[in-house]
């Protein structure tokens, strides 16, 4: 063998080892037998190559025992190492590594195990949580309300208090709490609602009606967020494209507004203000909300016609109007409060309108001014409470009160009752009237249309708008007309702008059908009650001939009595003027001379009877017509 020559040359040369090299040798055996134990098939000689290594190793260090040299160890370990030690290396570096692996697998699903305890232990402690809360979770009692209003408001307390109720309303039937009605949890809820953001109790109530519990709070939250900055592109002097080009380069932040526009632009944030830019100033664009785009789109004004805004201040609409009309035809901007002249007056020139007169009239009053049945087209985007906006006026919150809305609500029918009658219903083009509202009130909104639908001779046509939510056809007690599905919602939490209502009416004709509806139904109820009548008559009667002659009889009476009522009239009159020439000045003794109360009684006697007692005249007598033909049809017999 290699090993142990090379043992004695080293021996030789070098002379006996020190001792420390035979105590370091002498411990290697015992990891060849662990692994002789593991593979002790297959390696088996690696015993005997140890113990020839071991014997040589001893009667060498005898031999130089006397030779103290450095480099000797260092030459018989490399001789050792090429005698045998290579095998022993490789088997104690395999074993160290299998032993590391597995030592690293044993720690890291350890580690695994732990992790997943863990989750385990965090999920069941968070299902209990939950069911602890849900389980736990009761309404205070009236001594718990009072000892919090003795003390400042735990804002965090009434908003988990607030989304408990919230949670327990979704799913009542299982949540409920024993002896605790639905009407409760509301109650709560308002009183919550109303001191946690700072409503009014009309307001949340009003809420409360309109919304589910879950979309309400959603509501809430997007009226205490602003709505999006938004531009709309004045096509009499740019294109879209381009302003948007010129405003990035200004470092504004925008993108387009949304795919229904195709002149707004949706600001982020901005390194100048918006409202202070050269293109600003030069009419290329207006500052205006979303929600303001849509009455104008849904009254799509046509080139040359007749359009009237009845309540055109700060201009946005009616700067948008012209945009659309091309500075053709005339638009007649009016506004009631002279303060806001100015504004409107402002951006029209800034804008470069050219085809709108500025007018300052009550709305109720233009139908006079303007004249009936001469425009082609109105838009109405009438005063409101402003429920609707509640993100830029926070004032709302408090200020609006349930005569506030019946107020707006009766102006809003007079106004909607003008402008209808403004339309012109045999336009070739128009014949259209948009009312729309900042507010999300159903007393202003689809009452007020249904109001204008008995009123007027008009129907509801589609806004031509393929976003927002219909408008109500029933709502608590009220019952609407079914085409106010036609109508328009829009809500800041689902369409991220103001609150909003729009409807869009067509006039089917210029008469007030409306105006003589009261009297139609009066003859109608008239007719039905002689139809009645007769009915009665033909069961009771089987001869209809002689009834027709009663009939016919009973009018030529009451035809001699109206002659006999003109004869006589003509008799007093004659008679007056007689004694009128015979006196000079015949005072009675209200101190009115006799012409004057000749023309009392003149007057007094034009007024007809009421429909009641002529037809209650005529059934009388009818009765006795019916009477003596049966008389006589007895004798007869």
């Amino acid at each position: 063998m290699a090993g142990p020559k090379l043992g004695k040359k080293s021996s030789s040369k070098l002379g006996k080892l020190p001792a420390k090299k035979k105590q370091k040798k002498e411990p290697l055996p015992a990891k060849p037998l662990e692994k002789e134990e593991l593979f002790s098939d297959s390696e088996g000689t690696d015993g005997d190559f140890q113990e020839d290594d071991e014997q040589e190793i001893n009667s060498d260090s005898e031999m130089s025992s006397d030779i103290d040299d450095p480099f000797a160890a260092d030459i018989l370990g490399s001789g050792d190492a090429d005698d045998g030690s290579d095998v022993n290396s490789d088997s104690n570096a395999d074993s160290d590594s299998d032993a590391d692996d597995n030592d690293l697998v044993r720690k890291s699903k350890a580690i695994d195990d732990e992790r997943k305890r863990e989750e385990e232990d965090n999920d069941l402690e968070l299902q209990l949580n939950i069911k602890e809360e849900a389980d736990d979770f009761r309404l205070p009692t009236t001594e718990e309300l009072e000892e919090e209003t003795q003390r400042p408001p735990d804002l965090s307390n009434l908003q988990r208090r607030i989304k408990e109720i919230v949670r327990v309303l979704s799913n009542l039937k299982s949540l409920r709490q024993e002896g605790v009605t639905r009407k409760d949890y509301v109650d709560q809820l308002k009183r919550d609602l109303g001191s946690y953001y700072g409503y009014n109790d009309f307001l949340i109530e009003s809420l409360v009606e309109l919304f589910p519990p879950v979309e309400l709070i959603e509501l809430i939250e997007a009226f205490e967020k602003p709505r999006p900055i938004s531009l709309r592109t004045n096509t009499l002097k740019t294109r879209r494209r381009d302003l948007a080009g010129v405003l990035l380069n200004r470092g504004v932040n925008l993108d387009p507004l949304s795919k229904w526009s195709k002149v707004g632009l949706v600001v982020y944030d901005s390194q100048v203000p918006v409202g202070a830019t050269p293109e600003y100033m030069a009419g290329h664009y207006m500052l205006q909300s979303a929600s303001s785009f849509l009455p104008v789109m849904a009254l799509a004004p046509q080139e040359n016609e007749r359009v009237v805004d009845m309540a055109a201040a700060p201009g946005g609409k009616t700067t948008y109007v012209a945009a659309l009309m091309k500075n053709s035809g005339i638009i007649y901007a009016n506004e009631m409060k002279e303060s806001r002249l100015k504004s409107l007056t402002a951006n029209l020139h800034r804008m470069g309108v050219t085809n709108t007169i500025i007018c300052n009239y009550d709305g109720r009053e233009l139908p006079k001014v303007l004249g009936q049945s001469t425009a082609d087209r109105i838009l109405l985007d009438a005063p409101c409470s402003g429920t609707g906006v509640i993100s830029k006026d926070e004032s709302v919150k408090t200020s609006k009160t349930a005569p506030d809305i019946q107020n707006c609500s009766q102006l809003q029918k007079e106004l909607i009752l003008a402008a209808i009658d403004m339309v012109d219903a045999n336009s070739k083009t128009g014949g259209y009237i948009v009312y729309s509202t900042c507010s999300i009130m159903v007393e202003e909104n689809e009452a007020v249309i249904d109001y204008a639908l008995k009123k007027r001779d008009v129907k509801l046509v589609p806004c031509g708008l393929d976003f927002g939510r219909p408008g109500f056809i029933r709502f608590r007690q009220h019952r609407f007309h079914t085409s106010l599905d036609k109508t328009r919602r829009f809500y800041p939490h689902v369409h991220n702008m103001d609150g909003f209502f729009v409807a869009k009416l067509k006039k089917m004709s210029n008469s007030k059908s409306a105006a003589n509806s009261l009297a139609q139904s009066e003859e109608v109820q008239g007719a039905e009650s002689i139809e009645n009548s007769e009915q009665q008559d033909s069961e009771e009667d089987d001869d209809k001939n002689s009834d027709k002659e009663g009939i016919a009889n009973e009018n030529r009476k009451l035809k001699e009595e109206v002659a006999g009522d003109k004869k006589r009239k003509r008799d007093v009159q004659t008679h007056s003027v007689k004694k009128g020439a015979g006196q000079n000045s015949g005072a009675t003794k209200n101190g009115k001379t006799e012409n004057q109360v000749v023309a009392t009684k003149k007057r007094e006697k034009k007024k007809p009877l009421p429909r009641e007692e002529i037809a209650k005249a005529r059934e009388e007598k009818r009765k006795a017509l019916r009477e003596a033909t049966r008389k006589a049809t007895m004798k007869n017999k």
